[in-house]
């Protein structure tokens, strides 16, 4: 639902769309619409966004925003991370309130998941 100064959209580069959208479809099943060869977008997933092709990366560590995924089983999620061919930039860590994981998608993004305390 569209509300008024919520948070509704994010967009971040690929270099490679394709292995960016085979990546998210394994580990986190999403789907994708195309629009033409140089963006595709998701939907549904917690925020809607959508990636265009650039030769960039988003990383936390260059001041970039960082955008966590939540899941009631970390360890299961990191597995899936890595079979879907994500890198992992930060093993699990315990954090105030919680423990989580930073990973790379195929393009470079960074991206973090966090979990309740054990």
């Amino acid at each position: 639902m569209n509300r008024h100064g919520k948070l509704n959209y994010v967009e971040m580069a690929a270099a490679d769309i394709d292995a960016t959208k085979a990546f998210f479809s394994k580990a986190f099943n999403w789907t994708f619409t195309d629009y033409g060869p140089d963006y595709t977008a998701f939907a549904n997933e917690g925020l809607d966004g959508g990636f265009y092709r650039a030769p960039l990366s988003a990383k936390a560590e260059n001041g970039s925003a960082l955008l966590v995924f939540y899941s009631e089983s970390l360890e299961e999620t990191r597995n899936e991370v890595v079979r879907a061919g994500g890198t992992i930039l930060k093993e699990v860590y315990d954090f105030p309130g919680g423990r989580r994981f930073h990973f790379a998608e195929p393009s470079g993004n960074e991206f973090a998941v966090w979990s309740d305390p054990a």
